[in-house]
């Protein structure tokens, strides 16, 4: 009897066993949609994630082309001053651009330059030199030249009450007062007397 009772507990162990491997074949054959929707939650992530970096790379910088924008009138504090050599025939006003905007801008030509009168408005001619594209760093300096003949004819002449500027590419002007004290001499209207250089070319001469 008592080994008839010991047969059937072994029995009971073994169904038992083979019990637990099939549930366990069945797991690893059949893996829980929980899992596989976390490794799916997981993958999604990981692509916004990489979605969002390369959003912000694309946005870094101002420029995509790398070019600097032009220098607006607001942007420059504008001045003007006598550099003319005493003896000369031909006289020589400094228009001095500085970049107070808080970014590096482009000036690129020349100037419009007006001189107003006690005759009227006159406008000054281009020299023709080359133009090159100045960039202008915040806080920096560029000149140009505005060149006009000096009255030695003895008589009044012109008198030159101001100075109105505007940048290239601009349409907003600054006005200036004639920082020389010399007129210009009259003539006969054919064209004007008065000539302006490119960006840089500050000097005796434009």
């Amino acid at each position: 009897m008592r080994a008839h009772k010991l047969t059937i507990a072994a029995l009971a162990v073994v169904a038992g066993l083979s019990l637990t491997a099939c549930q366990n074949e069945d797991v690893a054959a059949d893996p829980k949609p929980a899992t596989a929707a976390a490794t799916s939650a997981a993958t999604t992530d990981g692509g916004a994630t990489d979605q969002a970096q390369e959003g912000t790379v694309a946005g870094t910088g101002s420029k995509e082309d790398g070019k600097v924008d032009d220098c607006r009138t607001d942007e420059l504090e504008v001045t003007a001053s006598d550099v003319t050599i005493d003896g000369d025939t031909v006289g020589t006003v400094a228009v001095d651009f500085t970049n107070g905007g808080g970014r590096d801008c482009a000036l690129t030509g020349y100037a419009g330059v007006d001189l107003k009168t006690n005759a009227g408005s006159l406008s000054a001619d281009r020299t023709g030199e080359e133009a090159p594209s100045v960039v202008l760093e915040d806080g920096d300096t560029v000149s140009f030249a505005v060149t006009y003949p000096v009255n030695d004819s003895g008589g009044s002449g012109v008198r030159v009450t101001g100075l109105v500027v505007t940048p290239p590419d601009e349409t907003k002007s600054v006005t200036l007062d004639w920082p020389s004290g010399s007129s210009l001499p009259v003539t006969d209207g054919s064209g004007t007397p008065v000539k302006v250089g490119p960006i840089g070319s500050a000097g005796q001469g434009g």
